[in-house]
C-alpha cells in the first residue's frame, strides 16, 4: 500500500521533533518535507527564537526539506494565515497531490480547532500524532527515548526566568512547579531539539545570551557550535 505524503509543522522543539519520530514508525504516512513560520526582522523560527542556521542543521539531520513561512515580527492572525497558506501553496507545487499536514499539538482543543478550520478552508488534511497524550508519560518517553533539547524560551509570566536555557531533563522536570504541564503545552517554555532518534545525528549547538523580549518572554540563544 502506498504511503499518504506529509508535511510536518516544524517548530524545532521537542514536540515537533517527537512527531516526526512517532509519524516515521507508522507504515501509512511518510513525512515527505518541513514548514515552519520564520520571523522576517530576526530571521528566527516564530515564538521558539531559534535560529535559521540551526534550522537548516535540524533539518539536514532529518533528512528532509523544509519550507520556510517568512512574516514580519507583529504579524496578526490574517499576515500569519496568509503566510501559511502561500507556504502550503509551495509545498503542493513541489509535491503534486501533496495535501495532508501534521501537527505536534499534544492537548489544547482550541488550537487543534484553529488548525482543522484553516486547513479546512486550504483543502488540506491534519493529522495530530501525538494529540491526548499524557504529557507527564510523553515526556519520559522522549528522554527515554533519546530526545535532547534546551529550553530555548520561557514566559516569565509563567515559570521563572532562570529556567531558560536550561536542558530539558528529568531534572528540570522534577524542579517544575505545581500546575507547570511537563511539555509546556500551555505556553510555558518552549525548546530547542537538537539529539533525537528522528535525527541521523546530534547537531552541536552552544548557549548564548539570555534576553527577555516584550517584557515577557526570556529568549536563550543557541547558535552552531
Amino acid at each position: 500500500m502506498a504511503r499518504t505524503p506529509v508535511l510536518l509543522s516544524w517548530s524545532g522543539g521537542k514536540d515537533a521533533a517527537w512527531a516526526l519520530h512517532a509519524l516515521r514508525q507508522r507504515d501509512d504516512v511518510e513525512v515527505v518535507g518541513l514548514v515552519t513560520t520564520i520571523t522576517e526582522e530576526y530571521r528566527r523560527i516564530a515564538m521558539q527564537g531559534i535560529r535559521v542556521e540551526v534550522l537548516h542543521a535540524q533539518a539536514r539531520a532529518a533528512g528532509l526539506p523544509v519550507i520556510e513561512a517568512p512574516m514580519p515580527r507583529q504579524a496578526d492572525n490574517a499576515r500569519y494565515q496568509a503566510a501559511f497558506a502561500e507556504a502550503l501553496r509551495d509545498a503542493a507545487a513541489y509535491w503534486p497531490g501533496l495535501r495532508d499536514i501534521a501537527f505536534g499539538d499534544l492537548f489544547l482543543a482550541d488550537i487543534k480547532a484553529y488548525r482543522d478550520a484553516q486547513c479546512a478552508r486550504l483543502g488540506w488534511t491534519p493529522h495530530y500524532p501525538l494529540f491526548g497524550s499524557d504529557t507527564a508519560r510523553l515526556a519520559r518517553e522522549m528522554l527515554a527515548g533519546g530526545l535532547r533539547a534546551h529550553l530555548c524560551c520561557v514566559d516569565t509570566t509563567q515559570l521563572d526566568p532562570a529556567f531558560a536555557g536550561r536542558a530539558y531533563d528529568r531534572h528540570l522536570l522534577g524542579e517544575l512547579p505545581a500546575g507547570i504541564d511537563p511539555c509546556g503545552e500551555n505556553g510555558e517554555f518552549h525548546t530547542c531539539v537538537h539529539a533525537g532518534p528522528m535525527f541521523a545525528a546530534p547537531i552541536a549547538v552552544e548557549r548564548g545570551k539570555t534576553v527577555l523580549r516584550d517584557g515577557r518572554f526570556a529568549y536563550t540563544d543557541f547558535a552552531m557550535a
